[in-house]
Protein backbone atom coordinates (compact mmCIF):
# COMPACT_ATOMS: atom_id res chain seq x y z
CA UNK A 1 0.00 0.00 0.00
CA UNK A 2 1.19 3.50 -0.83
CA UNK A 3 2.54 5.38 2.18
CA UNK A 4 1.10 8.79 3.09
CA UNK A 5 3.99 10.98 4.23
CA UNK A 6 3.36 14.33 5.92
CA UNK A 7 5.29 17.20 7.49
CA UNK A 8 4.08 18.05 11.01
CA UNK A 9 4.67 21.37 12.75
CA UNK A 10 4.99 20.10 16.33
CA UNK A 11 4.77 17.03 18.55
CA UNK A 12 1.13 17.78 19.34
CA UNK A 13 0.42 18.15 15.64
CA UNK A 14 1.77 14.64 15.03
CA UNK A 15 -0.93 13.19 17.26
CA UNK A 16 -3.60 14.96 15.20
CA UNK A 17 -2.11 13.79 11.92
CA UNK A 18 -1.98 10.19 13.15
CA UNK A 19 -5.72 10.44 13.75
CA UNK A 20 -6.18 11.96 10.27
CA UNK A 21 -4.47 8.97 8.63
CA UNK A 22 -0.78 9.77 8.11
CA UNK A 23 1.61 6.82 7.83
CA UNK A 24 4.96 8.57 8.20
CA UNK A 25 6.39 11.92 9.30
CA UNK A 26 9.32 14.13 8.30
CA UNK A 27 10.82 15.73 11.41
CA UNK A 28 14.12 17.36 12.31
CA UNK A 29 16.13 20.47 13.14
CA UNK A 30 16.50 23.18 10.54
CA UNK A 31 20.29 23.25 11.01
CA UNK A 32 20.36 19.76 9.45
CA UNK A 33 17.19 19.58 7.32
CA UNK A 34 15.89 21.80 4.53
CA UNK A 35 12.58 23.67 4.60
CA UNK A 36 10.94 21.89 7.50
CA UNK A 37 7.31 22.62 8.34
CA UNK A 38 8.18 22.56 12.05
CA UNK A 39 11.29 22.76 14.21
CA UNK A 40 12.04 19.74 16.41
CA UNK A 41 14.91 20.04 18.88
CA UNK A 42 16.43 16.89 20.36
CA UNK A 43 13.92 16.62 23.18
CA UNK A 44 11.03 17.04 20.74
CA UNK A 45 12.61 14.54 18.34
CA UNK A 46 12.80 11.92 21.06
CA UNK A 47 9.22 12.55 22.15
CA UNK A 48 7.98 12.54 18.56
CA UNK A 49 9.67 9.25 17.67
CA UNK A 50 8.24 7.57 20.76
CA UNK A 51 4.73 8.77 19.91
CA UNK A 52 5.01 7.80 16.25
CA UNK A 53 6.28 4.32 17.05
CA UNK A 54 3.63 3.81 19.74
CA UNK A 55 1.02 4.17 16.97
CA UNK A 56 2.84 1.89 14.55
CA UNK A 57 3.87 4.75 12.25
CA UNK A 58 7.29 5.79 10.91
CA UNK A 59 9.59 8.71 11.73
CA UNK A 60 11.95 10.08 9.08
CA UNK A 61 14.68 12.48 10.19
CA UNK A 62 15.56 15.25 7.71
CA UNK A 63 19.34 15.56 7.35
CA UNK A 64 19.31 16.82 3.77
CA UNK A 65 21.05 20.13 4.33
CA UNK A 66 24.12 21.42 2.49
CA UNK A 67 27.10 20.84 4.77
CA UNK A 68 30.51 22.50 4.94
CA UNK A 69 33.60 21.25 6.77
CA UNK A 70 32.73 23.21 9.91
CA UNK A 71 29.37 21.39 10.09
CA UNK A 72 30.86 17.91 10.16
CA UNK A 73 31.46 17.45 13.90
CA UNK A 74 27.90 18.50 14.69
CA UNK A 75 26.60 16.32 11.87
CA UNK A 76 28.43 13.26 13.17
CA UNK A 77 27.02 13.81 16.65
CA UNK A 78 23.50 14.27 15.25
CA UNK A 79 23.71 11.02 13.27
CA UNK A 80 24.71 9.25 16.49
CA UNK A 81 21.73 10.82 18.26
CA UNK A 82 19.31 9.67 15.54
CA UNK A 83 20.55 6.11 15.98
CA UNK A 84 20.03 6.37 19.72
CA UNK A 85 16.38 7.41 19.36
CA UNK A 86 15.91 4.90 16.52
CA UNK A 87 14.31 6.91 13.74
CA UNK A 88 13.13 4.73 10.86
CA UNK A 89 14.87 6.56 8.04
CA UNK A 90 17.38 9.36 7.56
CA UNK A 91 16.74 11.70 4.63
CA UNK A 92 20.00 12.84 3.02
CA UNK A 93 21.43 14.67 0.05
CA UNK A 94 25.08 14.92 1.11
CA UNK A 95 27.43 11.88 0.95
CA UNK A 96 28.85 12.94 4.34
CA UNK A 97 25.64 11.63 5.90
CA UNK A 98 26.18 8.25 4.22
CA UNK A 99 29.72 8.01 5.57
CA UNK A 100 28.67 8.76 9.15
CA UNK A 101 25.71 6.39 8.99
CA UNK A 102 27.95 3.57 7.75
CA UNK A 103 30.09 3.95 10.87
CA UNK A 104 27.16 2.92 13.06
CA UNK A 105 26.79 -0.66 14.33
CA UNK A 106 23.24 -0.91 12.94
CA UNK A 107 22.96 1.72 10.19
CA UNK A 108 19.56 3.32 9.74
CA UNK A 109 18.20 3.02 6.17
CA UNK A 110 18.51 6.15 4.04
CA UNK A 111 16.15 8.12 1.83
CA UNK A 112 18.03 9.99 -0.90
CA UNK A 113 16.64 13.50 -1.41
CA UNK A 114 18.87 15.78 -3.46
CA UNK A 115 16.02 18.00 -4.68
CA UNK A 116 16.27 18.81 -8.42
CA UNK A 117 19.10 16.31 -8.97
CA UNK A 118 16.98 13.15 -8.67
CA UNK A 119 16.00 12.79 -12.30
CA UNK A 120 16.85 9.27 -13.53
CA UNK A 121 16.86 5.69 -12.30
CA UNK A 122 20.64 5.23 -12.59
CA UNK A 123 21.04 7.91 -9.91
CA UNK A 124 18.50 6.14 -7.72
CA UNK A 125 20.19 2.78 -8.12
CA UNK A 126 23.66 4.27 -7.59
CA UNK A 127 22.67 5.50 -4.14
CA UNK A 128 20.70 2.32 -3.57
CA UNK A 129 23.98 0.41 -3.71
CA UNK A 130 25.37 2.77 -1.08
CA UNK A 131 22.68 2.40 1.54
CA UNK A 132 19.65 4.27 0.23
CA UNK A 133 16.35 2.42 0.41
CA UNK A 134 14.36 5.21 -1.24
CA UNK A 135 14.76 8.03 -3.75
CA UNK A 136 12.73 11.23 -3.47
CA UNK A 137 12.13 12.30 -7.07
CA UNK A 138 12.65 15.84 -8.32
CA UNK A 139 9.44 17.86 -8.48
CA UNK A 140 10.24 18.88 -12.07
CA UNK A 141 9.56 15.44 -13.59
CA UNK A 142 6.67 14.55 -15.87
CA UNK A 143 4.40 11.59 -15.21
CA UNK A 144 6.10 9.57 -17.95
CA UNK A 145 9.50 10.21 -16.39
CA UNK A 146 8.23 9.24 -12.94
CA UNK A 147 6.74 5.99 -14.22
CA UNK A 148 9.89 5.13 -16.18
CA UNK A 149 12.05 5.67 -13.11
CA UNK A 150 9.75 3.53 -10.97
CA UNK A 151 9.82 0.74 -13.54
CA UNK A 152 13.61 0.62 -13.52
CA UNK A 153 14.51 1.59 -9.96
CA UNK A 154 15.79 -0.91 -7.41
CA UNK A 155 14.74 1.35 -4.51
CA UNK A 156 11.49 2.76 -3.20
CA UNK A 157 10.19 5.87 -4.96
CA UNK A 158 8.66 8.91 -3.25
CA UNK A 159 6.71 11.64 -5.06
CA UNK A 160 5.42 14.95 -3.73
CA UNK A 161 1.72 15.26 -4.55
CA UNK A 162 0.71 18.38 -2.64
CA UNK A 163 2.14 21.68 -1.45
CA UNK A 164 4.53 24.37 -2.57
CA UNK A 165 7.99 23.77 -4.00
CA UNK A 166 11.24 25.67 -3.72
CA UNK A 167 12.20 27.69 -6.80
CA UNK A 168 15.41 29.19 -5.44
CA UNK A 169 17.63 28.86 -2.38
CA UNK A 170 20.59 30.93 -1.27
CA UNK A 171 22.65 30.31 1.84
CA UNK A 172 22.71 34.09 2.29
CA UNK A 173 19.89 35.95 4.03
CA UNK A 174 18.69 37.64 0.85
CA UNK A 175 14.98 38.28 1.38
CA UNK A 176 13.76 40.68 -1.30
CA UNK A 177 17.22 41.17 -2.81
CA UNK A 178 16.84 37.95 -4.82
CA UNK A 179 15.53 39.91 -7.79
CA UNK A 180 18.13 42.70 -7.80
CA UNK A 181 19.95 41.09 -10.71
CA UNK A 182 16.83 41.37 -12.87
CA UNK A 183 15.99 44.42 -14.98
CA UNK A 184 13.30 45.44 -12.54
CA UNK A 185 12.59 45.05 -8.86
CA UNK A 186 9.69 43.06 -7.51
CA UNK A 187 7.71 44.57 -4.70
CA UNK A 188 7.76 43.05 -1.24
CA UNK A 189 4.21 42.62 -0.01
CA UNK A 190 3.08 41.73 3.50
CA UNK A 191 -0.20 39.89 3.96
CA UNK A 192 -1.41 39.71 7.54
CA UNK A 193 -4.03 37.08 6.65
CA UNK A 194 -1.47 34.49 5.61
CA UNK A 195 0.84 32.51 7.83
CA UNK A 196 3.82 33.47 5.69
CA UNK A 197 3.53 37.27 5.68
CA UNK A 198 6.39 38.03 3.31
CA UNK A 199 5.65 37.74 -0.41
CA UNK A 200 7.46 38.85 -3.54
CA UNK A 201 4.79 40.29 -5.82
CA UNK A 202 5.21 39.99 -9.60
CA UNK A 203 2.82 42.61 -10.97
CA UNK A 204 3.26 41.49 -14.58
CA UNK A 205 2.13 37.91 -13.92
CA UNK A 206 0.17 38.66 -10.75
CA UNK A 207 2.15 35.97 -8.93
CA UNK A 208 2.99 36.08 -5.23
CA UNK A 209 6.12 34.16 -4.21
CA UNK A 210 6.39 33.24 -0.52
CA UNK A 211 9.79 33.99 1.00
CA UNK A 212 11.20 32.72 4.25
CA UNK A 213 14.55 32.47 5.94
CA UNK A 214 15.92 29.78 8.22
CA UNK A 215 19.30 28.44 9.27
CA UNK A 216 19.92 27.32 5.68
CA UNK A 217 19.40 30.76 4.16
CA UNK A 218 16.66 32.27 2.00
CA UNK A 219 14.07 30.27 0.12
CA UNK A 220 11.83 31.58 -2.69
CA UNK A 221 8.82 29.30 -3.05
CA UNK A 222 6.45 28.61 -5.93
CA UNK A 223 3.40 30.88 -6.37
CA UNK A 224 1.13 27.83 -6.81
CA UNK A 225 0.54 24.68 -4.80
CA UNK A 226 0.87 21.29 -6.42
CA UNK A 227 -2.38 19.34 -6.03
CA UNK A 228 -2.51 15.87 -7.55
CA UNK A 229 -5.43 14.41 -5.63
CA UNK A 230 -7.32 13.92 -8.92
CA UNK A 231 -4.32 12.39 -10.68
CA UNK A 232 -3.21 9.66 -8.28
CA UNK A 233 -4.40 6.60 -10.17
CA UNK A 234 -1.32 6.21 -12.44
CA UNK A 235 0.95 6.62 -9.40
CA UNK A 236 -1.00 3.96 -7.51
CA UNK A 237 -1.01 1.63 -10.52
CA UNK A 238 2.74 1.98 -10.88
CA UNK A 239 3.26 1.09 -7.23
CA UNK A 240 4.78 4.42 -6.14
CA UNK A 241 5.86 3.67 -2.59
CA UNK A 242 5.18 7.01 -0.92
CA UNK A 243 3.26 10.19 -1.68
CA UNK A 244 4.16 13.33 0.26
CA UNK A 245 2.16 16.32 1.41
CA UNK A 246 4.58 19.18 2.03
CA UNK A 247 3.05 21.56 4.54
CA UNK A 248 5.84 24.12 4.71
CA UNK A 249 4.38 27.63 5.23
CA UNK A 250 0.86 26.23 5.61
CA UNK A 251 -1.20 26.11 8.81
CA UNK A 252 -1.80 23.02 10.91
CA UNK A 253 -5.47 23.12 9.91
CA UNK A 254 -4.55 23.10 6.24
CA UNK A 255 -2.16 20.16 6.64
CA UNK A 256 -4.80 18.29 8.65
CA UNK A 257 -7.44 18.64 5.94
CA UNK A 258 -5.07 17.65 3.14
CA UNK A 259 -3.93 14.62 5.11
CA UNK A 260 -7.52 13.49 5.65
CA UNK A 261 -8.46 13.86 1.98
CA UNK A 262 -5.37 12.09 0.62
CA UNK A 263 -5.90 9.31 3.19
CA UNK A 264 -9.40 8.93 1.82
CA UNK A 265 -8.03 8.83 -1.75
CA UNK A 266 -5.61 6.02 -0.90
CA UNK A 267 -8.26 4.02 0.92
CA UNK A 268 -10.84 4.47 -1.83
CA UNK A 269 -8.41 3.28 -4.47
CA UNK A 270 -7.34 0.27 -2.41
CA UNK A 271 -10.96 -0.72 -1.83
CA UNK A 272 -12.05 -0.15 -5.43
CA UNK A 273 -10.28 1.99 -8.05
CA UNK A 274 -13.65 2.98 -9.52
CA UNK A 275 -14.68 4.41 -6.16
CA UNK A 276 -11.65 6.69 -6.22
CA UNK A 277 -12.53 7.85 -9.75
CA UNK A 278 -16.10 8.62 -8.65
CA UNK A 279 -15.16 10.45 -5.44
CA UNK A 280 -11.91 12.25 -6.23
CA UNK A 281 -13.66 15.47 -7.27
CA UNK A 282 -15.30 15.73 -3.85
CA UNK A 283 -11.91 15.23 -2.21
CA UNK A 284 -10.58 18.17 -4.22
CA UNK A 285 -13.56 20.31 -3.25
CA UNK A 286 -12.78 19.84 0.45
CA UNK A 287 -9.23 21.14 -0.05
CA UNK A 288 -10.28 23.97 -2.36
CA UNK A 289 -12.51 25.35 0.41
CA UNK A 290 -9.46 26.04 2.59
CA UNK A 291 -6.95 26.90 -0.13
CA UNK A 292 -5.46 30.43 0.27
CA UNK A 293 -6.95 32.72 -2.36
CA UNK A 294 -3.55 33.94 -3.56
CA UNK A 295 -2.25 30.38 -4.16
CA UNK A 296 -3.97 28.61 -7.08
CA UNK A 297 -3.54 24.87 -7.65
CA UNK A 298 -1.60 23.33 -10.49
CA UNK A 299 -0.32 19.88 -11.45
CA UNK A 300 3.34 20.83 -11.30
CA UNK A 301 5.24 19.23 -14.16
CA UNK A 302 3.17 16.05 -14.23
CA UNK A 303 1.89 16.68 -17.74
CA UNK A 304 4.64 18.91 -19.11
CA UNK A 305 8.39 18.85 -19.46
CA UNK A 306 10.75 21.22 -17.70
CA UNK A 307 12.25 23.88 -19.96
CA UNK A 308 15.75 24.85 -18.81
Amino acid sequence: MTELLVTPKSVDHIETLIYRGADAFVIGEQKFGLRLAGEFDREAMKEAVEMIHAHGKKAYAAVNGIFHNYHLNALEDYIQFLHEIKVDRIIFGDPAVVMYVKEQANPIPLNWDAETLVTNYFQCNYWGKRGAKRAVLARELSLDEILHIKENADVEIEVQVHGMTCMFQSKRMLLGNYFTFQERQMKIQRDEETENDLLLYDEERENQYPVFEDYNGTHIMSPNDICLIEELEPLFEAGIDSIKIDGVLHSEEYINECTEQYREAIDLYNDDPESYEDQKFFLLDAIEKIQPAHRPFDEGFLFKHTVY
